[in-house]
């Protein structure tokens, strides 16, 4: 018996097949492609929003164009991801300004206004970090060809944010007043970023971005990358993180219940009330109390748009 149109696919990519066309894809391939590009487009695009809310409170003009710089890649590489789902076919204009606000794929911490400028950094320093560990898994190994490509760009500028958050970080650091919003901001933020590399391994029964090759690691592989990178950056400039490095198991472990509760009104986590993944799914369903503002912001001008459109009609 011949093998299916997928068993081939799948046996091709394994061994390095890079897919260029439509037509080299079986179904699954395709949807497995929509979803993924679906959610870093989301996430890149959602990730401005936030970053909106302290912009104003930049400290100096620097930090002010800076800021401005990242949130025009966010939304240059948030263009990649839906230009390349337009290749497929998929009617973009509908995804950006017909969906509803909690129907986004966006990362839950998106949710959130930012409460200071701090924040900002530790956003580019520890969520940067997550996206830039994500990106990179994904421009080592995807079988896709045209994003393997347009992620050389994107890869090199997330670092960029990544390293703009560190800096903002550790100049927070160096005085009392900013050196508490810098720990307060991270005692929030560090086990968001860790919620961003999805359930744990031994909840997934199988994984078609893994399969196809759409990305190389595991979620809990990429989730021990960015601990490597996030645990000793924060040790290194004084920030106490639920984190370390364990030499028997030769891995970072988690100090505190992870999953635990998160009590969304004072962006506080409840470290004595375990969660779990299904009960961290149900809270990104439901959505951060920012999603309909920030959604309706970036669908705003294409709302007014048609809205003058059928006046005029």
């Amino acid at each position: 018996m011949g093998k299916s149109e997928a068993e081939v696919l799948l046996e091709k990519v394994q061994k390095g097949f890079t897919v260029e066309r439509v037509e080299d894809m079986d179904e699954a391939y395709l949807k497995a492609l929509k979803q993924t590009l679906t959610i870093v487009g989301d996430t890149e695009l959602l990730s401005v929003p936030p970053l909106l809310t302290v912009y104003n409170e930049a400290p100096n003009l620097n930090y002010k164009i800076t800021a401005l710089a990242v949130m025009q890649d966010e939304i240059g590489h948030a263009h990649i991801a839906y230009r390349l789902l337009e290749n497929l076919d998929v009617d973009v204009d509908e995804l950006l300004y017909e969906r509803e606000p909690n129907r986004w794929k966006n990362p839950y911490a998106f949710d959130f206004e930012l409460d200071n400028w701090i924040e900002l950094g530790v956003f580019n320093g520890l969520f940067d970090r997550a996206g830039y560990t994500l990106l990179g898994d994904a421009h080592e190994h995807t079988s896709y060809g045209p994003w393997k490509r347009a992620l050389v760009k994107v890869d090199k500028e997330e670092l960029f944010h990544l390293r703009n958050g560190e800096i903002i970080m550790k100049s927070g650091m160096k005085k009392p007043e900013t050196a508490k919003q810098v720990q307060e901001a991270v005692d929030w933020m560090f086990l968001m970023g860790l919620e961003f590399f999805g359930v744990a391994d031994n909840l997934k029964s199988r994984s078609a971005q893994l399969d196809y090759r759409l990305k190389g690691r595991t979620n809990d592989e990429l989730r021990q990358k960015w601990l490597s990178t996030a645990v000793p950056f924060c040790e290194s400039i004084g920030v106490n993180v639920p984190a370390h490095f364990d030499e028997e198991k030769n891995e970072y472990v988690i100090d505190v219940p992870f999953p635990c509760q998160f009590d969304v009104k004072n962006k506080r986590w409840l470290h004595d009330e375990p969660d779990t993944w299904d009960g961290v799914i149900k809270r990104f369903k439901e959505r951060g109390p920012k999603n309909e503002e920030f959604v309706k912001r970036i669908q705003k001008g294409a709302k007014e748009l048609e809205a003058m459109r059928q006046e005029g009609a």
